[in-house]
């Protein structure tokens, strides 16, 4: 199974986070998806608004992650290393932190054109 990361489509940060993902996800091997992509929560088993409310990961192994473990579960994946997850076990209450703060703030944050403005038939 192919890694599957969701992020939030309306998000202009959001957006802009993927491209830095695709940067370093040279060989292609995560795949990502707006949330509002008709039927990813479901796929994922959660809520629009679970979805809504941070990033997912959904490894290829079937293990799922959200927020700053998803982030950090990307990135090894991407860069085929294993210290950002070692990274993160070390500092997970304050990536944790600042993860939810940059979600709650992510609007308001520079970015780039949202994903489902650019790709709107992508985005149901």
């Amino acid at each position: 199974m192919t890694p599957l990361l969701v992020f939030d489509g309306q998000c202009g940060f959001c957006t802009r986070a993927l491209g830095w993902l695709r940067l370093l996800d040279r060989r292609r091997l995560i795949d990502t998806v707006p949330y509002q992509r008709s039927g990813v929560p479901e796929l994922l088993g959660i809520s629009r608004e679970q979805c809504a409310g941070s990033l997912q990961w959904l490894g290829a192994d079937g293990s799922r992650a959200e927020g700053a473990a998803a982030v950090n579960a990307a990135l090894a994946y991407a860069l085929a290393a294993n210290w950002p997850e070692r990274l993160y076990r070390r500092t997970a209450r304050t990536q944790r932190r600042l993860y939810q703060w940059v979600a709650e703030h992510r609007h308001r944050l520079p970015g780039i054109t949202p994903w489902c403005v650019r790709y709107p038939d992508d985005c149901g």
